[in-house]
């Protein structure tokens, strides 16, 4: 007998140092994972042949697109204009998956597809608020509150690393000054260091968590939150030194009664987390599509949810909101 698996999502993750596809399973199983270097140039024609390598090598052809990519972007529109990739400013990424696949697309950042894989079967299953955190080239987040996945105007909800934690600091690529991002990414790590960002010494790894920690004592006290995953490359590869610093930082920062016992925890689905993630978005909104059909309720925009069109309001919660972040037994944490 052959069991044949429910809903294969093709799951994409763009990052500036690599681009990451894989298939994921509807029990959020990486089946098949594959990557390679994010190049300085022609980097859809790369992300296309990754795709197309990883379609091909699938068990079952999948169903559905997921992807997720460093900001900003017009989630909406799936429009992209990722600040460690200059040459895509708003680049038509869904549509350019779409065309390429044949699959309806969900685009969206890279740490709200982070998040909800995270609370879909990672270190915050069970958790209707939290906010994930990506450490890497750059520096991301995502916020999940109520059980709802913030979204914001266009899609950039919960981007803590424009948050600024030196006031007067160091510039920052997006054009201002003491961001998180501007002391705590791959890049701006580098440039100080003169070396590898894994090789940095025991005092940048601290200061790395120290000012993350500042950065989350603020977002916990503007959105009420208790709990912060925190993944991505850099942050697990420091490892304990990161994660020590942030906390401390953390307990001697937010000192409001309803604020006590806020924790700071790596992933749980470790490096998997943002193939997860992105299947996790393009998985919650074909839910919301077929509820829809099913209610007689017309998408969003008046175009199929995750396929080709406008895509829905972007001053209105994404339909799909209650079902990316939760399930009914979620509690808060």
């Amino acid at each position: 007998m052959v069991v044949r698996m429910a809903d294969p999502t093709l799951a994409i993750d763009i990052g500036g140092a690599k681009l990451t596809a894989g298939i994921v399973d509807d029990e959020g199983t990486v089946l098949i994972r594959d990557r390679v270097p994010t190049p300085a140039r022609d980097v859809w024609p790369a992300l296309a042949r990754l795709v197309k390598r990883v379609v091909a090598a699938s068990p079952e052809p999948p169903v559905m697109a997921g992807v997720g990519c460093s900001g900003p972007v017009r989630a909406p529109e799936g429009l992209v204009s990722p600040l460690a990739i200059p040459s895509w400013r708003g680049f038509p990424l869904r549509d350019h998956v779409q065309e390429l696949t044949g699959l309806p697309t969900v685009v969206d950042t890279d740490a709200k597809a982070f998040v909800s894989g995270e609370v879909w079967k990672g270190a915050a299953q069970g958790v209707a608020d939290v906010i994930g955190v990506v450490v890497a080239t750059s520096v991301s987040g995502g916020i999940i509150s109520g059980g709802r996945l913030l979204h914001g105007r266009l899609g950039n909800a919960g981007g803590i690393g424009h948050l600024v934690v030196e006031p007067e600091g160091r510039p920052c690529v997006c054009g201002g000054h003491g961001c998180l991002e501007a002391y705590c990414s791959r890049l701006s790590i580098e440039e100080e260091t003169g070396r590898a960002a894994q090789r940095a010494p025991r005092a940048t790894m601290e200061r790395t968590g120290t000012l993350v920690g500042r950065a989350l004592a603020s977002v916990g006290a503007m959105v009420d939150l208790r709990l912060a995953v925190v993944g991505g490359s850099l942050a697990l590869g420091f490892g304990d030194v990161f994660f020590e610093s942030a906390q401390l930082e953390v307990d001697v920062r937010a000192r409001l009664g309803h604020l006590q016992g806020f924790r700071v925890v790596p992933a749980g689905l470790g490096h998997h987390a943002p193939l997860v993630g992105a299947a996790a978005l393009a998985q919650a909104r074909a839910r919301s599509a077929r509820r829809r059909v099913a209610d007689g309720t017309p998408p969003a925009g008046g175009a199929p949810v995750g396929g080709p069109g406008p895509g829905p309001d972007p001053d209105q919660p994404a339909p799909d909101a209650s079902e990316v972040a939760a399930p009914p037994s979620a509690t808060r944490e």
